[in-house]
């Protein structure tokens, strides 16, 4: 990410169709952390009464069950090469599991992990979660889609913008308070998206967290939250922790401004 001047923010602003109010960049608090394995190449993770996980790359994808405090896995189920595993979400007594290219989904037994169908869907599957009423699913560019949790056909769509500019590369997903929460790819933020119009209410900056110094793969990947308890959970891809965080207004460090202001500067096309 090329270093942006301190004008930039406001010359975004006069390069976006329709303006918006521009969403705020807030931190992030540990509240606690827990270990993580660091091997797990994180492409999915959800917490319903445990933590679920998914995970990626061709050869090493799976789903897994992992225990919250020590972070060793109570089940698993490996997904078999050449497909290449990514999000993941739980439906009912189902889980669905997303493949990269492969335009194929996996549905398994939550109580099991033994294999209870496949689905089908056009273009790239990059992450996913539900709002109760329909799945959620990107693609990693600016549209979400909405699919029946029954049949998993498509509903509708929903096209993200920051300040009027499509937000691209929206991974990991998570519903959180009325809000789709979405790491966007490559960079260390949360965009947190207005279900009801797409636009993105604020960004969320996880650089405080991760390693010290993190690998080209090891970005921040994995939302889950427990609803009962209103905890929210973030690790990242390769991460040997997985933390608890509350959202602070304290200040965003400036990469993270960079970043958020490059994401609501529109590109050509």
């Amino acid at each position: 990410m090329r270093t942006l001047i301190a004008i930039l923010p406001f010359l975004a602003l006069a390069g976006c169709g329709a303006q918006e109010e521009m969403p705020k960049v807030q931190t992030v608090e540990i509240v606690k952390s827990y270990p993580h394995d660091s091997q797990a190449f994180t492409q999915g993770l959800f917490y319903d009464g445990g933590l679920f996980e998914s995970t990626g790359e061709e050869g090493t994808s799976g789903i897994r069950k992992v225990d919250l405090a020590s972070g060793e896995v109570s089940a698993q189920a490996p997904l078999a090469a050449p497909y290449f595993g990514e999000g993941i979400v739980g439906w009912k007594d189902k889980i669905y599991q997303l493949t990269w290219k492969d335009q194929k989904g996996f549905i398994y037994n939550r109580k099991d992990f033994s294999p209870a169908g496949e689905f089908a869907y056009k273009g790239e599957g990059w992450g996913l979660t539900h709002n109760g009423k329909s799945v959620i699913l990107s693609d990693g560019t600016a549209t979400l889609r909405f699919l029946d949790p029954e049949t998993l056909a498509q509903q509708s769509t929903l096209d993200v913008t920051a300040n009027g500019c499509p937000v691209k590369q929206l991974n990991e997903l998570e519903w959180i308070q009325g809000e789709i929460w979405a790491n966007v790819w490559q960079t260390d933020l949360i965009a947190r998206i207005d279900p009801g119009n797409g636009k993105v209410k604020g960004f969320v900056d996880v650089a405080s967290l991760g390693p010290p110094t993190p690998g080209i793969d090891e970005v921040p990947n994995g939302i889950a939250y427990d609803a009962a308890a209103k905890r929210i959970f973030v690790t990242g891809k390769m991460w040997p922790q997985l933390y608890e965080v509350r959202v602070s207004d304290g200040p965003a460090n400036g990469a993270a401004q960079d970043q958020a202001a490059a994401l609501m500067r529109c590109q050509p096309g």
